[in-house]
């Protein structure tokens, strides 16, 4: 299948400042990508260059199958982007800011109307319609931002970081709209964020951007399995079961106080071997735990060892 987005060889330089250093992406149609990286790596340029609003100055682009350089409003016709900073007009209602955006794009005075009460009743704003946009909540402004971007039925969609300032429900509830618009539109996301845990509950894949260059892509999973560092804790019931573990088993740490020690691997294996030597010497175990890497490590280990 054709990627909906493929991006090959992309440079960009302002003067003597190289900002993306030969980037190639491809994106999946129906998909959820997050683009992640330290401040000044290169993501907003990115961005910013995808969404047609800066010229790269080098590489091949294709959106939506429209060449980026050569069919630049064909591919404004697919795409929407909703900003890290919302675009909604404090001012007007919500129902008056999804209408402005209907006409903006010519969908007639009845057709805007009808969508506008479609796309309140789908992000759970009818009660809100009628009410100005500064009443607003923070996760409800965020609801009507990303509904005025819908409003054209883009098919792919750059989000930027679309839960900063919100509490963990509207932070859920915008979750959940998001994959609702991949699973039953079949929208494509771009998503730019700074919180790893909104990456991974969303991503299909991701790809990690350090100083201009990808250091790594791929599903979470497969990020996470790239850096070292899956431990399980065991916390022992008694003393004696903590000093005769520790002389027994391959440790990285422990501690006398909590009664715990560390021991490296994560597998079926590691945990199969552990118990059945634990059983073996009667040794009683009062909580165990497994770590595995997450996102934050693969975030800090490769972007660390790409600075260097």
């Amino acid at each position: 299948m054709r990627p909906f987005v493929s991006v090959t060889g992309l440079r960009k330089s302002y003067g003597a400042h190289r900002v993306l250093d030969g980037i190639d992406l491809t994106i999946a149609q129906g998909t959820v990508f997050s683009l992640l990286g330290p401040n000044g790596a290169g993501k907003t340029t990115t961005v910013q260059i995808l969404s047609t609003l800066i010229k790269a100055n080098a590489g091949e682009i294709r959106v939506a199958g429209h060449d980026l350089a050569k069919e630049p409003d064909k591919v404004r016709a697919a795409i929407g982007v909703t900003g890290q900073f919302s675009a909604v007009d404090s001012f007007l209602t919500g129902e008056e800011n999804l209408r402005l955006m209907a006409d903006l794009l010519h969908l007639g005075r009845a057709k805007g109307r009808t969508r506008a009460r479609e796309l309140l009743e789908r992000f759970d704003l009818t009660d809100a319609a009628r009410k100005p946009a500064a009443t607003y909540s923070g996760g409800m402004r965020r609801r009507l931002d990303l509904a005025m971007t819908v409003v054209g039925t883009p098919r792919l969609i750059f989000l930027d970081e679309p839960t900063t300032g919100l509490d963990p429900r509207s932070r859920r509830t915008m979750w959940q709209i998001v994959r609702d618009l991949v699973r039953q539109d079949g929208v494509t996301i771009f998503l730019t964020t700074q919180y790893l845990e909104e990456a991974d509950e969303l991503a299909d894949r991701i790809a990690l951007l350090s100083q201009g260059r990808l250091v790594a892509e791929g599903s979470p999973g497969e990020l996470k399995r790239m850096v070292p560092g899956g431990h399980v804790v065991v916390r022992f019931a008694d003393p004696d079961g903590y000093r005769r573990a520790a002389s027994h088993l391959r440790v990285t740490s422990r501690d006398e106080e909590s009664l715990t020690v560390q021991i490296p691997g994560t597998g079926v294996s590691t945990l199969r071997e552990l118990l059945e030597r634990l059983d073996g010497q009667a040794i009683d175990v009062a909580e165990l735990s497994v770590h595995t890497p997450d996102l934050d490590d693969v975030f800090l280990a490769l972007t660390e060892e790409s600075s260097r």
